[in-house]
């Protein structure tokens, strides 16, 4: 496979993603997605591209923070099975329909959960562990993730911290469900049309995945409230983007 000249800038670009990811539970698939749209790759090839890359990275990311100790046995398993289902119905989905119909109403649910975030920040609220309705939350982030090219961060995430779960813990649990949220759907799209832009999914991969230790050792060491400070901006300012983009697009 011969590699495009653009190569690194798919490196750089799979290296920042997961540093984010990795430290604040979001935002590797909407970034990544976002380059390859700006290339032109179609919606469909685009997530497929970025949940293949996915599998590498979220794998190496699961496993740093499980050696940090940021897991939460209970809760990754309270949200994997749903979470697997929703991520094949989703990828199987977009293969189909148009997945960018999504987009406002999910964009506004995250600018005000972001908000939420942002203000529990500055509030002292009693953490506690989130242990209702985690298998319908796993399931609609997994089918958003599958057919918009990123959201299960955005939405399973911010979803527990507001709701006061332990920020790292729930950044760790995350991301741990994530790898098989992403190689669930890789294998519907492989099933359904197949994969291509290998050059990207390598590049993607490789950034990711030479990041995924440093993003968990960030999530442990970021003190409790400009970590919730920053999943709330982040949250809110990518979502405002997507909301703005698809009100300019019609």
């Amino acid at each position: 496979m011969d590699l495009p000249p653009d190569f690194l800038l798919y490196v750089v670009a799979g290296f920042v993603a997961q540093l984010i990811d990795g430290a604040l539970g979001m935002a590797y698939g909407v970034s990544a997605s976002s380059l390859l749209m700006a290339f032109g790759v179609p919606p469909a090839a685009t997530s497929a591209t970025v949940h293949a890359a996915e599998c590498f990275t979220t794998g190496a990311s699961g496993l740093s923070h499980h050696a940090f100790g940021n897991v939460d046995r209970f809760l990754f398993r309270r949200l994997l099975i749903p979470a697997v289902i929703g991520a094949i119905i989703g990828a199987y989905a977009l293969a189909s329909i148009d997945g960018e119909v999504l987009k406002p109403y999910v964009s506004s649910y995250l600018i005000i959960m972001g908000v939420i975030i942002i203000a529990k920040a500055f509030t002292r609220v009693p953490p506690r562990n989130v242990t209702t309705h985690l298998a319908p939350l796993g399931f609609f982030g997994a089918l958003v993730d599958a057919m918009g090219g990123g959201g299960w961060g955005p939405i399973v995430a911010s979803n527990l911290i507001v709701r006061g779960n332990n920020v790292r813990i729930t950044v760790g649990s995350v991301n741990a469900v994530e790898f098989f949220v992403t190689l669930a759907a890789s294998v519907t799209f492989f099933l359904t049309i197949g994969l291509t832009h290998w050059s990207m999914i390598l590049g993607l991969a490789i950034g990711g995945v030479v990041a995924a230790p440093l993003g968990a050792w960030a999530a442990k060491r970021i003190p409790h409230k400009p970590f919730m400070i920053l999943v709330g901006l982040l949250v809110t300012g990518l979502s405002i983007r997507n909301l703005l983009k698809f009100m300019a697009w019609i």
